[in-house]
């Protein structure tokens, strides 16, 4: 058997990724100005690195909201395109190893999808996402850039914007609401704050956002596993903050390898759940 390739094309980003032998090939991306010129330059980026050439690749697997530019063959290959969410959930039950859990897509936005035995069920999501940083950031920071806003957060204390419960009472108010929690997002930010502060604040708001979404969605299914991945799952920013809340609301929130290209990786192996 060939090379099956995954392609995740997105508005300007395009991820991309083999699978040979139930083996994950050298996952990567690749940036343009728009989505056909990213697809392209993806794939010929993953061809050249890899040494692969046309003949050695089986089949193409294309999802993302810029799939539609890739029609129905590129390069002559044969091509099939996959519905995101399912790309999600298959990706993120792969590189996880559960069979049942919630699936996060952190992404422009966030979507959750319901993963059981290989089935896929989209939940919803919300619009606070990497969009959401990137935005703001480029507003109140001066950048765009995320490892940069994540350089800023590493330096700043999230403390000096948030409002937390300890800032209105030194007690618990129940179980899961501890002092030190989060009262308001920026409900305490003053002209003082500086820029390393409010990246915190962002970065902690998208988070807790995300995470108390899919909290919510793991208690409707009964399930406690839940698995993060896109963009903002790779940050190392993203760690301290989802195991906190995992740790206080009973949930267990997994960051696999690779989390980054889940969707891809999921998108070529459902090439194999072909009927």
């Amino acid at each position: 058997m060939g090379i099956i390739v995954g392609i995740d094309v997105g508005g300007s980003t395009t991820k991309i990724a083999g699978v040979k032998d139930g083996a994950v090939i050298s996952p990567m991306m690749a940036k343009a100005s728009d989505p056909v010129a990213s697809l392209y330059g993806a794939f010929g980026k993953f061809t050249s690195e890899n040494g692969i050439a046309l003949t050695d690749i089986e089949h193409l697997m294309v999802t993302g909201v810029g799939s539609a530019f890739a029609g129905d063959t590129i390069y002559a290959l044969p091509t099939t395109h996959v519905t995101e969410f399912v790309a999600i959930g298959r990706g993120g039950s792969y590189l996880s190893g559960l069979d049942k859990a919630i699936v996060v897509s952190m992404g422009t936005g966030t979507a959750l999808v319901y993963c059981e035995n290989g089935k896929s069920v989209h939940l919803g999501g919300t619009g606070v996402g990497g969009g959401t940083l990137v935005g703001l950031a480029g507003k109140l920071l001066g950048t765009t850039n995320v490892s940069a806003i994540e350089e800023m957060a590493a330096k700043g204390h999230r403390t000096e914007v948030d409002l937390s419960v300890n800032d209105m009472t030194e007690k618990n108010i129940g179980p899961t609401l501890h002092a030190s929690m989060t009262a308001s997002n920026f409900g305490k930010i003053s002209d003082l704050a500086k820029k390393e502060d409010i990246a915190a604040g962002l970065l902690n708001m998208i988070y807790e956002t995300v995470g108390v979404a899919a909290i919510f969605a793991a208690r409707e299914k009964n399930v406690r596993d839940i698995v993060l991945t896109g963009r903002l799952s790779a940050l190392d920013s993203a760690s301290r903050t989802f195991r906190d809340l995992g740790d206080t609301f009973g949930v267990n929130f997994v960051l696999p390898r690779d989390s980054e290209y889940a969707t891809v990786i999921g998108a070529a192996l459902t090439y194999f759940d072909r009927g």
